[in-house]
């Protein structure tokens, strides 16, 4: 672990730009970067926080395909989406740049002309999957097949979804193009390599050895579990029409591999910014007094931590990271989060339902992040932690101290009187807290981070509680004077130190405190014009840094008027919840409707046979529960022909009561069969809806009499 960096490089996973970002993507990866790099501008550090679109690839491909456009028109779709979904929650890159930028392609480019000069690469021909309907080689994800390990028949090319086993499209058994559907044949071609297995000593020292201390145990595991079944080389380049072209001879028609280009994008996007900014870039890259951190999620451990570390060390000149705190996933619900079956929390649907509630969305999600392991939201849990955290004690505390501030004192906060012990020891405390939370925020514990700072909202809500100002104000209004100093002294600290996790709320608390009227000295973190990227008007208005809480005597000052009381957070009421649950349980119903796949056919019968068969239109007259039988019902049924008892294995599904009256389809020449010692002559035709609920098969016509033949 690198000590007393010069500088911080903080990377966040690119997006790919074909879908919309969801929860799962702001807990994983966008969240934690946030807090951490707004965490090290309020210690006044020198942050290029950094991100952009991943804009080639398969991914990109597939979805033009599927959506009829050009790759072009997906990415530019796309990269507005996401880039607003970022600034809507305040996620404050310092520079978010796209992979089919300009910059980006030159970087790329002379980053693999580099190691290919260097000898770097190995050159194979290979035999890989060929559609000679579409006259194109199929990447990974443009194959489908049998996976050899499990036997699900829906396995792609580089992966199987079901038992998680990685593949090579060749794997497969009966291989199939998603673009044709034919069958693809073996065609030789020419890639490039990175021989990953000549770097396995170098991994194994700077990760096993260097950082089994300090890195996340689910990371440091992945890593080992990946070097210990021995590394191989990795193909760099591939046969696509949409990515950067490898810039060699011999090489049309092929372009980088995404994950050879993607993670190149820091590098670039690094340099868009430092441009901008009139800085050297290269520092930021290149010297050891820099640290450099990724945050990621679990799936993309192995680029971060094998490849690309392996890519920079064969090029030579760049530092490797100090951290990559991959999170693990988020689902939803209890259940896998999935862009393709909608089964999501999409953030700028969020913002439709919840206006003006980022911060609770980013509470809710830091506070159960998947940081060791796999969690799960909950529309509950997260009304919950709004209802029962944010406005019970956070918003409680500050409204509860604007409020008497501006009962008793007009908005003006009084000068203290001989500060008691009990608010000696309170303010003691408050000041011990950013170290507190920094060092959780340090060693990427953000869910510990915040349960301190909801800590010190305690110890705000507790003074209050045990000081009980508004009696004494009756019995020694000069004690109050001090009561309400020390409280708005909390409150004050809460502005600052709240806000690499709620940075709307912060904002908002400043604005109610106005303590950016309050002339503080504190490094000033960027000058507001037009060019500066989204996030550097907010920070030019900072006044009180970090480590301001825990030295200075006074966060604000006697005699400073503050603003009236304004609520931080509003109760969530259950209607609003039940209106998301219901769709989520639309989209189970839908996806349930999609994937439902017909029964095959059953042998093939002579029209003989099936004329043998005489069912009947009839109506349910009675029904009982079977007794000690949990699954029947005991029906009597008027045919037509006559009234006949029919046990039916339907009671999981139907009450007995509500089945009365029902018209039915009969089969009433069915050899009767004694269940529980009832003769049941019959049977009633049922089938299954969407749900997998039973259904019964019934005549809807009007006028049709009981008895009539069904044929």
């Amino acid at each position: 672990m690198l000590q007393d960096p010069k500088r911080y490089t903080v990377t966040a996973a690119l997006p790919y730009t074909n879908g919309p970002i969801h929860i799962g993507h702001l807990a994983g990866v966008y969240v934690p970067s946030d807090i951490y790099s707004r965490f090290l501008r309020l210690q006044g550090k020198d942050v290029a926080f950094i991100c952009g679109s991943d804009e080639h690839g398969v991914a990109i491909s597939m979805k033009a395909k599927k959506e009829g456009i050009t790759p072009q028109q997906v990415i530019d779709k796309y990269n507005s989406i996401i880039k607003q979904s970022f600034e809507d929650f305040g996620i404050s890159f310092d520079n978010y740049s796209r992979t089919s930028a300009k910059v980006h392609h030159e970087t790329a480019s002379e980053f693999f002309k580099k190691l290919y000069n260097d000898g770097k690469f190995i050159e194979e021909v290979t035999e890989q999957l060929y559609d000679e309907e579409a006259h194109q080689f199929l990447a990974d994800r443009f194959v489908t097949g049998t996976c050899p390990k499990c036997g699900n028949e829906e396995a792609y090319g580089d992966q199987c979804e079901k038992c998680g086993s990685s593949l090579n499209a060749t794997d497969l058994i009966n291989p199939k193009s998603t673009i044709t559907g034919s069958k693809p044949v073996l065609k030789e071609t020419k890639h490039w390599f990175l021989p990953l297995d000549q770097y396995d000593a170098f991994l194994r020292e700077w990760i096993l050895e260097g950082h089994k201390n300090d890195w996340k145990p689910n990371v440091f595991g992945q890593v080992k579990s990946w070097l210990d079944d021995g590394l191989k080389p990795r193909a760099v380049t591939r046969d696509l029409d949409w990515g950067i072209p490898v810039p060699v001879e011999g090489a049309e028609g092929k372009v980088l591999y995404v994950w050879f280009d993607a993670p190149i994008g820091y590098i670039s996007s690094t340099k868009e910014w430092a441009q901008r900014q009139g800085k050297d870039w290269e520092p930021y890259w290149k010297s050891n007094d820099t640290k450099l951190v990724h945050f990621i999620g679990k799936d993309n451990i192995v680029f971060h931590c094998v490849i690309f570390p392996a890519m920079l060390k064969a090029e030579g000149s760049y530092i490797l990271p100090d951290n990559v705190p991959a999170n693990e996933f988020l689902n939803l619900e209890g259940n896998k989060l999935s862009t393709s079956k909608n089964w999501a929390v999409w953030l700028h649907e969020y913002l439709e339902d919840f206006p003006g509630k980022q911060d609770v969305l980013r509470y809710a999600l830091t506070s159960n992040a998947p940081e060791t392991k796999d969690n799960d939201f909950t529309w509950k849990d997260f009304q919950a932690r709004n209802n029962n955290e944010l406005v019970a004690i956070f918003g409680n505390f500050i409204n509860r101290v604007v409020v008497l501030t501006n009962k008793y004192y007009n908005g003006i906060i009084p000068a203290p009187n001989e500060f008691s012990d009990v608010d000696e020891a309170t303010l003691t405390e408050m000041r011990a807290y950013p170290a507190v939370i920094a060092s959780s925020i340090e060693r990427y514990r953000f869910r510990e981070a915040l349960g301190e700072l909801m800590n010190l909202a305690r110890l705000g809500n507790k003074y209050l509680a045990d000081e009980e100002p508004w009696k004494m104000v009756k019995e020694n209004p000069e004690r109050v004077k001090t009561q309400m100093y020390v409280a708005l002294q909390i409150a004050a600290a809460l502005s600052v130190l709240s806000e690499p996790f709620l940075p709307f709320t912060a904002a908002k608390l400043k604005d109610i405190l106005k303590l950016n009227d309050v002339p503080h000295s504190v490094q000033n973190m960027g000058i507001v014009d037009e060019t500066l990227s989204f996030n550097d008007a907010e920070r030019s208005s900072h006044k009180l840094s970090w480590n301001d809480i825990a030295v200075k005597h006074e966060l604000i000052p006697a005699n400073h008027q503050i603003g009236q009381a304004e609520l931080l957070f509003a109760k969530i009421e259950d209607e609003e919840i039940q209106k998301q649950v219901n769709k989520l349980e639309a989209t189970k119903t839908a996806n349930n409707a999609a994937n439902k796949k017909a029964e095959p056919q059953k042998e093939t019968i002579a029209f003989e046979d099936f004329a043998k068969m005489d069912i009947r239109t009839g109506t349910i007259l009675e029904a009982e529960k079977m007794p000690k039988a949990n699954k029947l019902l005991v029906l009597k049924v008027d045919t037509g022909i006559d009234v006949r008892t029919i046990v039916s294995g339907i009671a999981e599904s139907f009450k007995p009561e509500d089945i009365i009256g029902k018209r039915v389809s009969v089969l009433v020449n069915l050899a009767p069969r004694a269940l529980r010692g009832v003769e049941s002559q019959g049977m009633i035709l049922m089938t299954e809806n969407t749900d997998g609920k039973l259904v019964f098969i019934n005549p809807d016509a009007d006028g049709v009499n009981n008895g009539e033949m069904i044929s």
